[in-house]
Parts: structure tokens; C-alpha cells; sequence
């Protein structure tokens, strides 16, 4: 260890550095100036809940046309994309999405040993951390948008590398973080009762303790938290008027690119995965939210000077799922069958093929290192080698 970065039990026990430095940005001792990022900015897009290569990609059968029949004319599309079948590497969402970001499969075991928990910690880097450790990037425009439904994810920002973590880390928009926001803000109101107070307090803290990696530490900079104020004049404070499920995902993503002006964003979007109600439409209509927003991000960026012919799309999902016609609750993921293993990807933007369809067998782990190639920042502990088919 070289003394320039801290390590996560550091962090968390508030041992080398104070919360408001590491939430600052505020560079560490002995860390030199680094360069601005110029390359493309890169939009990740987790096309997620799990879906089939049938209902997406298929031309025949896709609920997803604009994805299927405009998008996939304008980049590389690798329709035979997997997950690797190796004993232990799970087809699930919160897996899913590591293997995407870090480039590395992994056993990955809920910290606590609850049954189905989702609270993991990455042992390589994410491609957040590589951007932010080679340049100089503010975490506000690193972005990780995420789901009401899927708190464990919110912390998935950061990785346990020695020389990466939590000062590396990207940030968050959900509804979780503006509720925490909220709360925090109506406290600081004055406005409450004794009693009232206490019960506010109360409901903070135990929001704060969804937080398994920083126990409730990691405080959002400025920007964000001025990103909230403005949502909520917008929305208001009863929840009652903002999207909810992924057309909230749709919605931040939006603003975030407008007033944030993020250079490596992620969305997880996550409607399809309501098919473990037992119906086949929720599968299918979440695919179609999916495409809605997909739509409507990319005409955001081409309207927009500041994205448009620099920005770079990596469309993929967390997962496959089941072909079994026979199950009770159709299209699951959970238990390790072919077609959950079987997943896409397609990248579009500039220095990307157009029109290029790769037949060979590539694997989802292979994303990192090529992010990393898109940005310049690298991957050097990713495993899977860079899609280099894509690049014109």
C-alpha cells in the first residue's frame, strides 16, 4: 500500500479521512493533479429484470422494436452473448451487474449469510473507479440510476480494491436517496414537534442503515442534493406524482443528463422482472417500458450538442431467463438454465460499427475492459478481453 488512497475499513471506521472529505471529492494526501476526461461519454443501459433473446432481439417476436429494428442498424450488435455456466457464477440481477461493471465473475455471497440477499461487495474495481482514478471526474458525473425495489444495489458504487474504493466511488440517483434527502431536509426544517422530531430521527436513521458499506456515511455532494431540492419543487414531496418503476429510472436518467451532465452513467432498469407475479404481460409490457426509455434517451442525446456525436451506448442485460413453458410462474432465472445464461449486447455511438451483427460467442464480462478501451481509463483487473469486433 503506498499511503495515496484509503482503504474501505478506513472509510467506514472514519479512521484516515472525515465523511464530508470523502463525500467532498476532496483529494487525498499526496495525490497529484489529474488530467480532465475528454473521451466519449458512455451511457450503460441495463436492458434488465432478466430477459430472453426471444422477446428483445428476435424480430419475429420482440416487444422491444425500436431496440430490435432501428437501434441494432446503427452499432455492433453481439447476439451471442453469455453468462458463464461455471459452478457458483449465478444468473441474477445483482450479480448480473457486477459482472458487468467489474469485468470479473465471482462467487458472490450475501456479506450478513442472509438466504436470497443481495448485499455484495466487489473484490476488483468497477469502471466507475477506473474513470474517476485516472481523471479528474466528479463523482456527480458518475452515475449509478437504480431502482425503489432494489436497495442492496444501491451500493454496488464501489469496489474493496486496495487501490480503488470508496474515493473512487460513482453516485447514485433513486428514490431511496431523494426519500433520504427529504427526510434529512424536513428534520433540518425546524418545523416538528418534540415527539414529531424523534419519529423523523427514528425513520432517518433506519434508512440510513440500508447503507451496509458505509453505514450511513456516504453523504451526497452539492450538486446532488441540488439536483433533489429541484426535483422536489418539481414533483413535491408525496410521491404520488413522480413515474415509478422504470419510467422513474427513464425520468432521472433525463434530468440527470441535463443538469448533471454525467460522462459515465449507468440505468438498471428492472420492469421485467415483475413476472414473478405469475403473469407473462409484466414480463413482456417491462420490456416495452425498457424500449420507451430507450428511445427516449438516445433522442435526448441527439438533440443535445453536449452528447450528441459523443456518447457511446452499451445496451445489455443483467440476465437470461428460463424457456419453460411448464412453469408455474413463467420466464424465472433463478435456477441456472441455458436460456438464462443466454443474453446480447449492442453498442452504438461513435468509432462503433454500424450495421455489424457478431455471430461468435463472446461473454457479459467482456464489457468492462471494453468501457475501459471507450474511456481510456482501462480495466487492467477485468478478465474478460475488450469486444474488439465493435470498433470501426
Amino acid at each position: 500500500m503506498n499511503g495515496l488512497f484509503i482503504p474501505r475499513r478506513h472509510f467506514i471506521k472514519g479512521m484516515a479521512v472525515g465523511a464530508g472529505a470523502i463525500a467532498g471529492g476532496v483529494p487525498l494526501l499526496g495525490e497529484t493533479r489529474k488530467p480532465d476526461y475528454t473521451g466519449p461519454n458512455v451511457i450503460v443501459l441495463r436492458f434488465g429484470g432478466g430477459v430472453r433473446r426471444r422477446e428483445t432481439i428476435d424480430p419475429d417476436h420482440t416487444y422491444s422494436p425500436y431496440l430490435c429494428k432501428e437501434l441494432t442498424k446503427r452499432g455492433t450488435l453481439f447476439n451471442n452473448m453469455e453468462i458463464s455456466s461455471l459452478e457458483g457464477i449465478e444468473t441474477s440481477h445483482g450479480q448480473g451487474t457486477l459482472y458487468i461493471i467489474t469485468g470479473k465473475y465471482e462467487k458472490y455471497k450475501d456479506i450478513g449469510g442472509k438466504f436470497l440477499g443481495q448485499r455484495f461487495e466487489a473484490p476488483v474495481p468497477t469502471v466507475f473507479e477506473y474513470l474517476r482514478k485516472k481523471y479528474n471526474v466528479p463523482e456527480h458525473q458518475t452515475l449509478i440510476v437504480n431502482g425503489e425495489d432494489r436497495t442492496d444495489e444501491e451500493f454496488y458504487s464501489f469496489s474493496n480494491h486496495h487501490l480503488f474504493g470508496a474515493h473512487f466511488r460513482s453516485n447514485v440517483l433513486s428514490l431511496y436517496r431523494f426519500k433520504t434527502y427529504l427526510l434529512q431536509r424536513q428534520i433540518d426544517s425546524g418545523k416538528w414537534s418534540e415527539k414529531e422530531l424523534a419519529k423523523k430521527r427514528e425513520d432517518l436513521a433506519k434508512l440510513e442503515a440500508l447503507d451496509y458499506r458505509t453505514k450511513g456515511q456516504d453523504k451526497q455532494n452539492q450538486e446532488i442534493t441540488d439536483f433533489w431540492e429541484r426535483w422536489r419543487q418539481y414533483y413535491g414531496e408525496t410521491g404520488f406524482v413522480n413515474p415509478r418503476g422504470d419510467s422513474l429510472l427513464t425520468e432521472l436518467a433525463l434530468r440527470a443528463m441535463k443538469e448533471l451532465r454525467p460522462k459515465l452513467m449507468m440505468v438498471n432498469w428492472n420492469d421485467p422482472d415483475y413476472v414473478h407475479w405469475g403473469y407473462m404481460s409484466h414480463y413482456t409490457r417491462g420490456i416495452s417500458i425498457m424500449d420507451q426509455g430507450l428511445e427516449r434517451i438516445v433522442a435526448t442525446v441527439e438533440a443535445d450538442e453536449y452528447y450528441r456525436d459523443n456518447t457511446i451506448f452499451v445496451i445489455v442485460p443483467d440476465c437470461g431467463r428460463d424457456t419453460n413453458p411448464y412453469a408455474s410462474v413463467p420466464c424465472q432465472h433463478h435456477f441456472g438454465s441455458k436460456s438464462s445464461h443466454e443474453i446480447f449486447a449492442l453498442l452504438i455511438g461513435p468509432g462503433i460499427q454500424k450495421g455489424v451483427v457478431v455471430d461468435k460467442k463472446v461473454n457479459q464480462i467482456s464489457l468492462a475492459a471494453t468501457i475501459g478501451k471507450i474511456t481510456g481509463a482501462g480495466a487492467e483487473f477485468a478478465e474478460g478481453p475488450v469486444l474488439e469486433q465493435a470498433f470501426a
